[in-house]
């Protein structure tokens, strides 16, 4: 196999999501991936790439809910400590912020694996439909 002007293309794949995760636009993770926009946008448009960058949302998000639900165990100290020392109004709104966000990352994860399922139901009904 010679190595033609597709073999970088995988690096470069992997260097666009690492792009996507971690800048603010398309334009400026191209910049950084070293590719042209439009050529970010058509790999977006294709089904491999577009899910490998569903899968990496999903674990920086899942980390990101991890580290929410390791927090809900201070903020749950934070309120029973505030249940009786007065009236710390911000340290129990930041528990309270801290609990209600632990709780919709547990959810959005349950959601998120539900749909997964689904999806690989109505993927195995098609394949066994053909």
């Amino acid at each position: 196999m010679t190595a033609g002007h597709g073999s970088k293309r995988p690096q470069r794949e992997e260097a666009a999501l690492a792009a996507l995760l971690s800048e603010p636009t398309i334009e400026a993770a191209a910049t950084k991936a070293g590719i042209g926009e439009t050529t970010l946008l058509r790999w977006m448009a294709e089904s491999d790439f577009k899910a490998r960058l569903r899968a990496a949302r999903r674990s920086v998000v899942e980390g990101a809910v991890g580290r929410l639900q390791q927090a809900a165990t201070q903020a749950v100290d934070a309120l029973a400590r505030n249940l009786t020392c007065g009236t710390p109004a911000v340290e129990v709104s930041a528990a309270k912020a801290i609990l209600d966000q632990a709780i919709k990352g547990v959810e959005l994860v349950d959601l998120a694996e539900r749909v997964e399922q689904l999806e690989q139901a109505a993927a195995g009904a098609e394949g066994t439909a053909r």
